[in-house]
């Protein structure tokens, strides 16, 4: 008799275990179909930004007269000629510019005087020495190539000149042979090619 009172309550027990995990699966299964409702049932939207479009600047210098800005054959010492020569900003972005002098031969080319200014009213021989600033004074050039005007170097440099875009200058340029010209310069010529460097300023410090 005790022996069948163990095996009912053995039995019993195993059916109760039973019963626990079937409970704890359908708890289990109807929690898991509860998240899966609750993450799928939200609401949603999206919004395109459009159109964010670049592009980039452009840096065009020009010069006018584009070439033979200032020329005077035949000179005799005491003579001198004026030309005014216009440089432009063509392009989009700020510019700086510098402007070098490189001659055909250095013997009279070290004997002719070049000067330049900025901002002068009437730009010839009788208006350049009324007003203006003066950007430089010194030999016409050389060989090897004269800075005139500011430095091409990269960067900002001393006596670069800034345009900005689709602006322009007037420079008055002055060339003299001196009255001191001896004899040993009759007969002799010399071509000057002035060559104007542009670098945007924009982070070009």
């Amino acid at each position: 008799m005790t022996s069948a009172i163990r095996t009912m309550r053995s039995v019993g027990a195993g059916a109760g275990i039973v019963r626990l995990a079937l409970t704890g699966l359908l708890l289990t299964t109807a929690f898991g179909a509860f998240v899966v409702a609750a993450t799928g049932a939200i609401f949603t939207d999206t919004e395109s930004v459009s159109a964010n479009s670049f592009s980039t600047g452009t840096l065009d210098i020009s010069t006018s007269p584009a070439s033979a800005a200032v020329a005077f054959p035949s000179m005799a010492p005491g003579d001198e000629v004026v030309e005014s020569l216009d440089v432009s900003n063509d392009g989009s972005l700020e510019l700086r510019y510098a402007v070098r002098s490189v001659t055909s031969e250095d013997v009279l080319a070290s004997q002719i005087e070049l000067s330049i200014k900025s901002g002068v009213t009437t730009c010839d021989v009788s208006g350049f020495g009324v007003d203006g600033d003066v950007l430089y004074t010194g030999i016409l050039g050389s060989i090897a190539g004269q800075n005139v005007i500011g430095d091409p170097a990269q960067g900002q440099d001393a006596g670069d000149r800034v345009l900005s875009a689709a602006s322009s200058e007037e420079l008055c340029v002055k060339v003299e042979l001196p009255r001191s010209t001896g004899n040993a310069h009759q007969g002799q010529t010399t071509d000057a090619t002035f060559t104007v460097y542009a670098e945007q300023t924009a982070n070009n410090s």
